[in-house]
């Protein structure tokens, strides 16, 4: 079975409150030099650093948080994989875990195995940007209120800023219409042909009109 080529363990947060089920899966992983710290409170697991871990697998049902509650938030906050772990088998739970910015469900029960391999698959994709040996360097970074493109600050509406966060954070991931505005902090009433206008005032800002790609059907992608 494939392993991830690191020279440092995988970091991965766990926010799990059946501690049987956590303890299998740490246990496996550990075979493939993956460390999983896990969290039955949701609320000790968002305040536990999400940005010092490599993954966070989360569960739905969980004690006064509902997991869907906890995915909205750390997408808000933080660029991290997400993989959601649950019993939950209702469509409209998976369409709306996607939607708010999860990568990947997985519904319970499942092999340990398979996990792995959804793990591998989705650290490769965030990673494909780095060279062997070296960290991603991106050419946007997100300070404060203002976004830097090649260290030049953006001048942005709080619309536009809103939008390009969310792209950054997925950046090379297809977003969906859908999911940009329902996850906005400023335009959760408006329309997709407003968020069209949004787009096309980003890409002349950024100067390329390639730099966030319209995938028909489906969203925007920043490349």
């Amino acid at each position: 079975m494939e392993k991830i080529s690191t020279p440092k363990p995988v970091k991965i947060l766990m926010i799990e409150d059946d501690p049987e089920f956590a303890e299998l899966l740490t246990e496996y992983l550990a075979r493939f030099n993956m460390q999983v710290t896990n969290y039955e409170d949701p609320f000790l697991g968002v305040s536990a650093g999400v940005q010092n871990y490599d993954l966070l697998l989360l569960d739905l049902t969980l004690p006064g948080m509902d997991g869907l509650e906890v995915c909205e938030e750390v997408v808000r906050k933080y660029n991290i994989p997400i993989i959601i772990s649950s019993a939950r088998s209702d469509i409209e739970d998976k369409v709306k875990s996607l939607e708010l910015g999860a990568d990947d469900y997985l519904p319970k029960p499942y092999d340990p195995k398979e996990l792995y391999a959804r793990i591998v698959s989705l650290l490769r994709r965030y990673q494909k940007g780095a060279s062997a040996g070296q960290e991603p360097v991106s050419e946007y970074e997100i300070k404060g209120d203002t976004i830097y493109h090649h260290g030049r600050p953006l001048h942005l509406t709080p619309a536009e800023f809103d939008i390009l966060s969310q792209l950054i954070r997925k950046q090379g991931i297809t977003l969906s219409r859908e999911q940009l505005i329902n996850q906005s902090t400023v335009m959760s009433d408006s329309s997709q042909k407003s968020l069209d206008v949004i787009i096309s005032k980003i890409r002349s800002k950024l100067g390329d009109p390639k730099s966030i790609q319209a995938v028909r059907g489906v969203g925007y992608k920043l490349v």
